[in-house]
């Protein structure tokens, strides 16, 4: 049996309303990106001749432009989960023309092996490589995995594959392809060191599943990072002192630091401060993605291995990284996105965890998705994963954005993602606030004392006031979200007057 070819117009032709496509990679990495513009091609088309046409999509977490941002300027997705950072898709989430479900990473493939989420009727993944061997075949993914897997198990209608060239060969080997087992009484994942292997380098399929590959040669689309603030350096400075602190208190081991980093430049940028750091010891990396400055670390030697979901960098660095590859076989493994956020694993290796706030309330809850409580940013993605599970679980974020007249502390957070009880400790640009063993109160005057100096007077007055109340944690829930009510009325957040929002 031979795998046959097929055009992205052909595949796209195959395609229903309605139906439902599980996507391949993760982040902009290992995302397919000739498929998906044609479909977005025709929903336009079916539009323009009075039909219906939208389809649901499905992937390991944020996808890149030419699926989210293609199909969502087409009006082409009805439902998506459960993560993405598409600006296009947002836009649409916010104004209610896609049905976005916000869901942990962890659990996005065992909720569609369940059922739970729907059924797959398409997988479109990307490889570098298919070989055939007659009734079975076998699929080499590129630089991301997500829940690649789980679609080829699922998929109803058939897999279409982007057979990528702009991708090295020299990839083959890295990855660790693993499925969960359903429940109940699952194997246990028999990680005990970061990069332990327990499973194959490919997907395995029979190849009758295979609708058709398509040979293109189609750079990534990875976001370049920005260069990192003096913000972000301070905040780097004093995770970095933190965990050398931690260290020497022996609390995190120095022998086997493993960190996890979330999504973005800031993470980027702390990560990058934290290799600097001559007092932070070389240290693992167990995380969902890895960004550009882990892995100029482990060239460096600061970071010893590193697994990975994804490879998020920019294509320009990618190919650094295949024509380097040598440095990095036996160090580094890609694995799908239920494994390297699961739970299990994390809890078992000892994680730091390192991921950014939107907002953080005076008692050490976390918004990481809603801006103003409302408007989602991207979803919640791994970060609960992490936080729940980790030894150590922080959270960093600057102080204030948008030229001072948003404070990242506030007296309640508008949505709550992170609640306290797994918050260990916040991180500014004006330091730590530790938030392990302490009460509500305590946690509250850890909390304002690395808030922006514009800030803490507000934030210590609206503590007096809600003091009046008594009870283990204060609030004054008419002022609770005073501050926010202050931007939203007049575009900044330093009221001057709690007197409206006191009632006697």
């Amino acid at each position: 049996m031979s795998i046959s070819t097929i055009t992205p117009q052909e595949a796209a032709a195959l395609v229903q309303h309605g139906d439902t496509i599980g996507v391949g990679g993760f982040g902009p990495a290992g995302a397919p990106k000739c498929i998906t513009p044609e479909i977005a091609r025709r929903a336009r088309a079916e539009h323009a001749a009075g039909r219906p046409f939208k389809v649901s999509v499905v992937t390991g977490a944020s996808i890149g432009a030419s699926c989210d941002g293609e199909l969502a300027a087409a009006d082409a997705i009805d439902r998506r989960f459960p993560f993405s950072v598409n600006a296009e898709i947002r836009k649409a989430y916010n104004e209610g023309r896609v049905r976005y479900m916000d869901l942990n990473l962890s659990d996005n493939a065992a909720h569609l092996r369940q059922g739970t989420t729907g059924h797959i009727d398409w997988g479109i993944l990307e490889a570098v490589e298919v070989e055939d061997f007659g009734d079975r075949s076998r699929i080499y993914l590129t630089a991301g995995i997500g829940i690649a897997p789980t679609i080829c198990r699922l998929a109803r209608k058939g897999i279409f594959i982007e057979r990528n060239s702009w991708h090295s060969t020299k990839i083959i080997g890295m990855h660790d392809i693993y499925e969960i087992e359903d429940h109940p009484f699952r194997t246990p994942v028999r990680i005990t060191q970061p990069i332990e292997r327990i499973g194959l380098p490919y997907i395995e399929i029979d190849t009758r599943r295979i609708t058709g590959v398509y040979d293109c040669h189609v750079p990534d689309e990875g976001r370049p990072m920005t260069a990192p603030t003096p913000v972000t350096d301070a905040i780097g400075a004093h995770m970095a002192d933190f965990l050398v602190w931690n260290i020497k208190q022996g609390y995190l081991p120095s022998h086997t630091l493993t960190l996890q980093s979330g999504v973005g430049s800031g993470a980027n940028a702390v990560l990058g401060a934290l290799g600097r750091s001559k007092e932070v010891p070389n240290f693992n990396i167990y995380t969902e993605v890895l960004q550009e400055a882990p892995l100029h670390l482990m060239l460096e030697g600061r970071v010893a291995t590193a697994s990975t979901g994804a490879l998020t960098i920019s294509s320009e660095h990618l190919q650094e990284l295949y024509a380097n590859m040598n440095e990095y076989r036996g160090r580094l493994l890609l694995r799908p996105s239920e494994i390297s956020n699961c739970p299990e694993v994390i809890a078992r290796l000892g994680i730091c965890s390192l991921n950014t706030a939107i907002e953080v309330d005076l008692y050490g809850h976390v918004n990481s998705t809603k801006i103003g409580g409302t408007r989602m940013m991207n979803g919640v993605g791994g970060s609960a994963d992490f936080t729940c599970n980790a030894m150590l679980s922080t959270f960093t974020c600057g102080s204030t954005t948008k030229d001072g007249r948003i404070s990242s502390i506030v007296p309640f957070c508008s949505h709550v993602d992170h609640t306290e009880h797994y918050v260990d400790a916040i991180v500014t640009e004006y330091g730590v606030a530790d938030l392990r063993g302490k009460c509500a109160m305590e946690k509250a005057e850890a909390v304002v004392a690395i808030a922006h100096p514009d800030y803490r007077p507000l934030l210590q007055e609206y503590l007096r006031l809600a003091a009046k109340g008594g009870g283990h944690t204060h609030h004054l829930l008419p002022a609770a979200f005073a501050m926010h009510d202050t931007f939203r009325r007049k575009g900044d957040m330093r009221l001057t007057d709690w007197s409206e929002y006191v009632i006697d």
